[in-house]
């Protein structure tokens, strides 16, 4: 993470950058998850500048990043103690809290129309430094065209939104490179995780209480060996958003505005179709996975594959044109930090049909399987 910005040339920078979001521009900024698309949370039609460069459908909720604590008064009615406590454990950092809205200071585009608004303090210094120069609640998705892998680096940012933004303040790469945990604390004290992200469920439980924390519920069926979609034996004659992700939208395409963005929509997809293998064991996922290439291969596809690096000596060679490991099973912050850039890979590969290996839904690991799921399109591959 870049130290807390001292030199001149990165003061004018986040003095331009602050400037451009008080006169109604979009600008791209880093966080410790991903780089965010700023805009004044207040001012409408800069918020629709984003939904316009993302290509982002409008019942889709964006969180507004504060730089201090006091801001909340301004935006929200009230905190629940137990929020307040996450808030003192968590804050700066990924975690953001759904919060009911002060009618009328927001634009309601930010909202979705809701009578909610997520809202969290980012821990990375040119964040908050931006923020507090801003003087404004910003307003900021992922800086990415909707639906396509978060960016993690501000090349990233320029590759999907070049030509569609005020500009971008160059940070290095994200640290935690997921996005944040949204949570929503029930009246009662319980904790519902709406995403998960770089708080684990286990850190949110440590503050909130044992038995407190309410799993998302894709993560929860996941974890109780729910399928999802199932994909079909031979590689899928789809394109450009992972595997089943059309039938995936068609269906939330009616379904109310989330709560918290990435709870409804494909996200993160690259523009193969991608699927998610797991089995009982290791040796199953790479039999069937390197099986379903071969078959891919043999039809044409430019193949890809996604794996953890204690199993690549359990593919044979050649089995995929493009193989990206996230690192080890044991070091889950590498995988987080890795996976949006690995699904990048594919893309500049070429891969047509891709296949990841599916991890534990325990710890970080939770949000890794979430964003692949969202990736694939729910889609899953059941190796036995």
């Amino acid at each position: 993470m870049p130290s807390v910005p001292s030199a001149e040339s990165d003061r004018e920078a986040i003095a331009a950058a602050a400037a451009m979001l008080r006169s109604g521009g979009t600008v791209a900024f880093p966080t410790e998850t991903v780089y965010g698309l700023g805009a004044d949370a207040r001012n409408t039609s800069a918020v629709e500048a984003v939904f316009a460069a993302k290509g982002r459908p409008s019942d889709n909720p964006l969180i507004v990043h504060i730089a201090r604590r006091e801001e909340l008064e301004g935006l929200v009615i009230e905190v629940h103690p137990v929020a307040s406590a996450l808030m003192d454990a968590f804050w700066p950092g990924p975690l953001t809290l759904v919060l009911p809205v002060r009618p009328g200071v927001l634009s309601p585009l930010v909202t979705a129309g809701l009578d909610t608004v997520g809202v969290r303090m980012p821990g990375h210094p040119v964040a908050l430094a931006l923020l507090r120069a801003a003087e404004c609640p910003v307003a900021a998705p992922s800086a990415n065209r909707s639906g396509r892998p978060s960016p993690t680096l501000a090349a990233h940012v320029m590759e999907d939104l070049a030509g569609y933004i005020g500009g971008v303040l160059d940070g290095g790469a994200a640290g935690v490179g997921l996005e944040s945990t949204v949570v929503q604390v029930q009246p009662d004290g319980t904790v519902a995780v709406l995403r998960p992200g770089g708080i684990t469920a286990e850190q949110l439980a440590a503050v909130a209480g044992a038995g407190a924390v309410a799993p998302a519920p894709a993560l929860a069926d996941a974890a109780a060996g729910h399928p999802g979609g199932q994909s079909p034996a031979l590689p899928p004659q789809v394109s450009g958003g992972g595997t089943g992700g059309a039938a995936a939208q068609a269906a939330e395409d009616s379904s109310p505005a989330p709560r918290a963005p990435g709870m409804k929509y494909t996200h993160y997809a690259p523009r193969g179709a991608l699927g998610i293998v797991r089995g009982s064991s290791p040796q199953r996922v790479a039999e069937t996975a390197a099986g379903l290439l071969q078959a891919a291969q043999r039809e044409g596809e430019i193949t890809g594959l996604l794996l953890f690096e204690e199993h690549r000596a359990l593919y044979p060679a050649l089995t995929a044109a493009c193989v990206v490991s996230l690192g080890s099973l044991g070091s889950p912050e590498e995988a987080a930090r890795s996976l949006y850039a690995a699904l990048r890979r594919f893309d500049e590969a070429g891969a047509t049909y891709i296949l990841a290996e599916a991890c534990p839904v325990t710890g970080l690991g939770a949000a890794i399987m979430n964003r692949l799921m969202k990736a694939a399109g729910e889609s899953v591959i059941d190796a036995g």
